[in-house]
């Protein structure tokens, strides 16, 4: 629904400046009575030559293309041709054909230095058509020569307003501001830029090391804090566990038997006999009476 809005609009648009454009055409389109006698001469060359000055004077243009006439140097009234078939008149008509697909270009790549002082790389493509075949060939000598060194300006305008975070991060806005510089700039040639897309950002190798430097080390601090934040869970639970069996005797022996039989299951040739911790306690308590005596 969007789209078709957006496209409604630029056809009311175009409509409107096409026919402002024509209006000023036909206005200033008199040919005056000089030329109106080389069109009488015209019209008797195509009927005495008749059907041979066919060949000359029907032409024919694509679907995609669009048939601008100049009438001895003058736009004719009516803006372009087309498509199929139209009429010109010998000696005194000329036309330009333009094609309204959507065309591609690459923007060569930009040396820009962004607003943090970082020199990078920056490539980008656009999608340009034509909207108004008369405008584009009256108001601009080369319509799409000039919308690709106009986009590499406004390329190294735009990028170097914002930071290197930001060329690597918000490439979508960035796009659509190009495109909008770019439409509006390009509006009287009859050019509509549909698209703007950031290809490539380069950086500097060192740049680049250094980014990875500390990409790494960012990593690494995180793991040593997922680390030590399961060490304190453990701690908790070991601590939870020994109170546990603190409040039952029992389940120490049985724990000492546990650690038996997993000891006895991984290395057969190994024999652990658990002694008491109260044993222990009373044969140091009987060395410290002796010691005393």
């Amino acid at each position: 629904m969007m789209a078709e809005s957006d496209r409604q609009d630029l056809e009311l648009v175009s409509n409107s400046a096409g026919k402002g454009q024509q209006a000023q055409y036909e206005q200033d389109g008199d040919i005056g009575c000089c030329g109106y006698v080389l069109m009488a001469f015209s019209y008797i060359l195509v009927a005495l030559f008749f059907p041979f000055s066919l060949c000359v004077t029907i032409k024919v243009v694509q679907e995609y293309e669009r048939a601008v006439i100049f009438r001895l140097g003058r736009v004719l009234a009516g803006g372009a041709k087309g498509p199929g078939l139209f009429f010109i008149l010998p000696c005194i008509d000329d036309f330009k054909k333009v094609d309204m697909r959507t065309l591609t270009y690459d923007v060569p790549p930009q040396e820009i230095l962004t607003k943090d002082s970082v020199t990078v790389a920056v490539d980008a493509v656009i999608y340009i058509r034509i909207f108004d075949a008369t405008m584009a060939t009256v108001n601009v000598s080369d319509a799409y020569q000039s919308t690709r060194l106009l986009a590499a300006t406004t390329l190294r305008n735009v990028l170097g307003t914002r930071n290197m975070s930001e060329l690597l991060t918000d490439r979508d806005a960035i796009s659509a501001m190009m495109q909008h510089q770019l439409d509006e700039a390009t509006d009287p040639w009859g050019v509509k830029v549909e698209r703007v897309e950031i290809k490539d950002v380069r950086l500097p190798i060192q740049l680049q090391r250094a980014m990875a430097a500390e990409a790494e080390a960012g990593r690494e601090a995180r793991a040593k804090i997922v680390a030590a934040e399961g060490e304190q869970k453990a701690s908790r639970a070991l601590k939870e566990a020994a109170d546990v069996i603190t409040e039952s005797p029992a389940a120490l022996q049985l724990r000492y038997l546990q650690t038996l039989n997993t000891i006895a299951a991984e290395k057969n040739s190994t024999i652990i006999f658990p002694l008491p911790i109260d044993l222990l306690s009373s044969f140091g308590s009987q060395k410290h009476d002796v010691t005393k005596f």
